[in-house]
């Protein structure tokens, strides 16, 4: 039986090569996309999977004993989503904040109760 070094390991030639986790490469698409769209609140929702499957490529790369590649992106993609879910969740408490100045500053305008029908119906 013939035995490669490998990356500080032995392995078998027959052994497929190391590759990259298509997971990692799917978190890492979905940090980026919901960076970018983190100002229209819709950005949160990718960040989320994104996170999730970066902790399945996680535990994947673990047990994967050297086969599936994309640690290292771990860090920067649970920062991309991070930063996501964070701007979402200030252009949500912004909307919320404008939402309550405007009804405070329309609380004492008088509104359309009476008869504003101006008379009608009335002889």
């Amino acid at each position: 039986m013939l035995s490669v070094a490998h990356g500080g390991g032995v392995r078998h030639p027959d052994d497929p090569e190391p590759v990259e986790s298509t997971k990692i490469v799917a978190s890492h698409t979905l940090a980026a996309i919901g960076l970018v769209i983190s100002p229209f609140i819709g950005g949160a929702i990718p960040a989320l999977l994104a996170l999730v499957l970066a902790r399945q490529a996680e535990a994947e790369i673990r047990d994967s004993e050297g086969f599936l590649l994309g640690g290292r992106k771990l860090a920067r993609i649970r920062r991309l989503a991070w930063i996501a879910i964070g701007v979402s969740a200030a252009v949500v408490i912004v909307v919320l904040l404008v939402t309550v100045v405007d009804l405070a500053r329309t609380a004492d305008q008088p509104g359309l109760e009476g008869d504003f029908a101006g008379g009608l119906g009335r002889e």
